[in-house]
């Protein structure tokens, strides 16, 4: 595993990344004058543009919802991966070698982009054959399904020929090695050589959160097929099934805005819940829904506060019971709420379109069952109680369900539902249930505090910060604003405003607390052995809280349309709050004279010599 990526790097990534281009791929973005851009901010609904992108300082920033940060913040929110991985994806894109510290070793970007760019020639290769005549079989399976060419185009649906090497001889004639290929997972080692892993079968390309083929599902068509009904990609550098969730590049972008997430089965199960409408949905890749699949989906959820909702659908047989017995065992993990959905007649969300329509998938989804009440019905179920040991039984089985609930003004009503079940008494119940929870949970130790090990994913959550600070909230009488004007001048244009300048503003005296805090995070740049001032600098320098009230600086849009207009106004706002400062100095001098006994020659002297001092550099700061 690779360690630590150097600062250093991190820093230069950043430098030669043009911020523009990384937003511009989701936002359009228009000039807002000198070095300014701005669009319809894409973490929340607006009509008109709040969102403002500065590239030459590499940062964003949104007066609307106060979204701020730069061009890895931004892939972090937009793509939902981390800060490495965004780290990686952008040295990737300008071909930058990273180096690695803690003795980890450095990823080969180059060959990650050369399995990545194979997966994507298969894919495209794999939608061109679902149209060739052997592929009828492939058609009529989606067909019987309820999905059309325009459906399996959405989707990316494919044939793999049932030959032997017809996608290997492809992938070749397109510049890819047999090492390649391998350590795609696109062909497979036998005795007569590499063949394709996919033959004969319908084909769905497993894409990672932005987008970028990583996999592929494959279903079994023909009778001669002996292999498994549904085949995918193996392991491999790019592809993971227990961290890869189908059909999240489709949904994140709502499951992101409308804080819910549906988790079905199978690929045609997403198909025909995005089709329907409901486009939040998303399945694992042949494997169990796991912890990892978790840390996915909380990113992509934004679960922390505990107002997003998971909805599990399984089929009503006894497999799909257990499968959501098995989702309730990671139900903790999530502050989110969570569901579950289960179709009349055990139809799975593809079935249950097929047989009654988009509304019906849509009305399974709205008419979801909490968690905890599907689980304690399942758990009842076990139990006769017709009796009075088989309520006994299930009162055992059923608290520590109604104890596990972490919202505590949950925890009274299934209280209640569930005495009502039993047909106990309240307070036998509630005992039941205060037994339960004074009992340590599975990953705890004897009071009640995580356990060394696995409690990794139920202690990530963490409260959602509050929304920072916006410099659009500060008072807009002419003094604060004066202060605010110059210090986005400073922040934005140092060179423009000069270092002489610069030296005596970060002088000044401010009114609003908060700008002297950006003030004295300029002033410590401007002291340092390097005095050049780069928003990254100013936001070390500051503490935490004022981070964002930097960025926003930063990005701010000023009153210019032309360079000459940029040098005019920024100078003269800074001059300004210097002429402001110099002002005040001459006011406190002129009381000082006024109070100085007149017989003090000297001290009266000193006094007007500084005044003239004072005057004379107003005035110059005014010529200039």
């Amino acid at each position: 595993m690779a360690g630590r990526i150097r600062q250093s790097d991190v820093d230069e990534v950043k430098a030669r990344t043009n911020i523009a281009d990384i937003v511009g791929e989701h936002v359009s973005l228009k000039s807002a004058g000198v070095g300014s851009m701005k669009g319809l901010c894409p973490f929340h609904d607006e009509r008109s543009p709040s969102f403002h992108v500065r590239p030459g300082l590499g940062y964003y920033h949104c007066f609307g919802c106060g979204e701020s940060g730069d061009a890895y913040t931004f892939l972090q929110r937009m793509d939902h991966v981390s800060f490495t991985e965004a780290v990686e994806r952008l040295a990737g894109r300008i071909g930058f070698e990273l180096h690695y510290e803690d003795g980890g070793q450095a990823s080969d970007h180059g060959n990650r982009a050369r399995l990545l760019a194979a997966n994507q020639a298969a894919a495209e290769f794999f939608v061109e054959r679902l149209s060739a005549p052997d592929a009828e079989v492939g058609r009529r399976f989606l067909g019987e399904r309820g999905f059309d060419a325009e459906a399996a185009r959405r989707f990316g649906v494919g044939f793999a020929p049932k030959s032997w090497d017809a996608l290997t001889d492809h992938l070749k004639g397109r510049g890819f090695t047999t090492e390649e290929l391998s350590a795609s997972g696109l062909v497979s080692q036998g005795d007569r050589g590499v063949y394709d892993r996919f033959r004969g079968r319908l084909v769905w390309p497993i894409r990672d959160v932005t987008g970028q083929t990583v996999g592929f599902g494959a279903r079994r068509l023909l009778d001669d097929d002996k292999g498994p009904k549904y085949l995918n990609t193996p392991e491999t550098a790019i592809y993971h099934k227990s961290q890869v969730l189908y059909g999240l590049d489709l949904a994140k972008r709502d499951i992101s805005k409308t804080h819910r997430v549906v988790v079905v089965e199978g690929y045609t199960d997403v198909m025909a819940c995005h089709l329907a409408g409901v486009t939040t949905a998303i399945a694992t890749c042949g494997t169990s829904f796991g912890v990892d699949h978790i840390k996915v989906l909380r990113r992509v959820l934004g679960d922390a506060s505990g107002v997003g909702e998971v909805v599990f659908t399984f089929d009503g047989d006894a497999a799909g019971q257990q499968a959501a017995i098995r989702a309730f065992g990671e139900e903790q993990r999530f502050a989110a709420q969570t569901f579950v959905a289960v179709a009349p007649d055990g139809l799975d969300p593809c079935d249950l379109r097929l047989a009654r329509g988009d509304a019906a998938v849509r009305t399974l989804i709205e008419s979801r069952t909490p968690m905890f009440e599907f689980v304690i019905k399942h758990t009842l179920a076990r139990y006769d109680l017709e009796t009075v040991e088989g309520r006994v039984a299930a009162l055992r089985a059923a608290a520590p369900v109604v104890a596990d609930i972490r919202d505590p003004a949950l925890r009274p009503g299934y209280t209640r539902e569930l005495a009502r079940m039993l047909g106990v008494e309240l307070g036998e119940v509630t005992r039941a249930v205060r037994s339960a929870a004074s009992r340590p949970k599975s990953g705890e130790s004897g009071d009640g505090r995580p356990a060394a090990s696995g409690t990794a994913g139920a202690t990530e959550a963490a409260d959602v910060p509050e929304r920072p600070f916006s410099i659009t909230q500060l008072p807009n009488d002419p003094a604060t604003r004066l202060e605010r004007d110059a210090l986005q001048a400073m922040v934005q244009h140092p060179d423009t405003v000069g270092a002489d300048l610069l030296r005596h503003a970060v002088d000044c005296r401010f009114g609003n607390p908060s700008l002297t805090v950006i003030r004295d995070g300029i002033a410590s740049v401007l002291a340092s052995s390097d005095p050049q001032v780069r928003v990254d600098r100013v936001i070390a320098e500051v503490p935490a809280p004022f981070a964002s009230l930097v960025q926003q600086l930063a990005v701010a849009p000023m009153p210019h349309r032309s360079e000459a207009e940029l040098t005019v106004y920024v100078q003269g706002v800074v001059g300004a709050l210097v002429d402001r400062e110099l002002l005040r100095q001459k006011s406190e001098l002129l009381g000082r004279l006024q109070r100085t006994d007149r017989t003090d020659v000297a001290a009266y002297a000193a006094l007007q010599r500084a005044l003239v001092e004072i005057e004379t550099e107003r005035r110059a700061l005014r010529a200039d």
